[in-house]
């Protein structure tokens, strides 16, 4: 719809004039408003906005607030439309240009710094040019839950080509794959070349080969992935990789104490996100378990620590500790909290989309639970 463009009202009926709002709205709350009080914006007369009344002429009836928005969205899209257009002319204009210097080699530093790898099959390829030319350490990091033996099997040969090379190979997982014993026996036979360790939580797929390309995921089912060469970005993805190393748990050691009587370290870390507000699911997607198997660690710690609700399970937590760092000392590991009412500030546990079904975990903390299959794509480098 064209804009009314006098000097004094150059607005269009998506942006009326404080005057012409005034006499609108009062158009459309009573039904029709004297001819006399639209006079002093004619605006509204030529967006359409007011018509004269057929029965009687000295009063005004608005159009309908419908009608108008309906008016809008028929201008909107021919703006909109007519930018497309331009866009298309413009695309077609740069190509027609940049086809003039196709013959010429683009710069290195604009055509090898970041690559979109699109597809397994690319990626595939990338990730497996850079294992034959890695010569001295490779860096991964593999979120998720157990590792499937066939999936370790499929990178084993190119492993242990490298470990014959002489290169280093260092990984960090979640400590739910240690229940996995393929991952053990993987190891074993990588023998002193690799070397695991385990948190409780790790960032997305990473690959780092020589400290000079990194591999990271490019969309969220990993069909897609960045191959990045920029020296700053490279050495940026390395610093995190060291940091979340010195932090992580070496595979051939036990997982500390969780600083609670009776409580398994992958129950003191689901406390420690249910308090930080984070529901279930996302729970278990950060920890690399099934949302069954979360919910039977939560109803678990539910009765170790007396709680009979979500709201009652937060300020057990908080009570025990259980929603900040574990105590160092294993003498101050204290009892579980019992059911006498507590005032403690509770922390923050949200309610479950359903309720917690019964604990079907076996109690051992080192016992495996039900494994989750690894996110789709973005194939490891081994």
């Amino acid at each position: 719809m064209a804009g009314h463009a006098t000097e004094e009202h150059p607005h269009g009926a998506d942006r009326l004039c404080a005057a012409g709002d005034r006499v609108y709205s009062r158009a459309v709350r009573r039904g029709r408003v004297p001819r006399a009080d639209a006079d002093p914006v004619p605006c509204l007369l030529e967006l359409a906005l007011l018509h004269p009344d057929p029965d009687d002429m000295g009063w005004l009836v608005p159009t309908s607030p419908q009608e108008v928005m309906t008016r809008l969205l028929r201008s909107v899209h021919a703006e909109v439309s007519a930018s497309q257009a331009r866009m298309g002319a413009a695309v077609d204009a740069v190509e027609w240009y940049a086809g003039l210097g196709s013959s010429r080699s683009p710069h290195p530093a604009e055509s090898t710094a970041i690559r979109v790898l699109d597809g397994l099959s690319r990626i595939r390829a990338a990730i497996d040019e850079a294992t034959d030319r890695c010569t001295t350490e490779v860096l991964t990091v593999q979120p998720g839950g157990i590792r499937r033996e066939d999936e370790l099997r499929e990178g084993l040969h190119r492993a242990l080509a490298m470990c014959r090379r002489g290169v280093r190979m260092r990984d960090l997982y979640t400590h739910v794959a240690r229940h996995g014993q393929g991952l053990h026996n993987y190891m074993e036979l990588m023998g002193e070349s690799a070397e695991a360790r385990t948190l409780d939580e790790v960032v997305e797929r990473l690959i780092v080969f020589d400290r000079t390309v990194a591999f990271i995921p490019a969309n969220s089912d990993r069909t897609m992935a960045l191959e990045i060469r920029h020296p700053a970005l490279v050495e940026y993805l390395v610093t995190v990789f060291e940091r979340l190393w010195r932090l992580g748990v070496p595979l051939a050691t036990s997982l500390p104490s969780t600083g609670v009587a009776g409580i398994t370290h992958r129950e003191r870390s689901i406390a420690a996100l249910l308090a930080e507000g984070h529901q279930d699911a996302v729970v278990a997607e950060r920890l690399g378990i099934s949302v069954r198997t979360c919910r039977a660690h939560i109803a678990r710690l539910s009765e170790r620590l007396g709680a009979a609700s979500r709201t009652q399970l937060g300020v057990r937590i908080a009570e025990a500790g259980l929603d900040g760092p574990p105590r160092s000392s294993p003498d101050d590991v204290p009892a579980l909290p019992t059911s006498t009412p507590v005032t403690p500030k509770a922390a923050t546990v949200p309610t479950a989309t359903t309720a917690p079904t019964a604990p079907t975990a076996p109690t051992a903390p080192t016992a495996p639970t039900a494994p989750t299959a690894p996110a789709p794509g973005f194939p490891t480098a081994r």
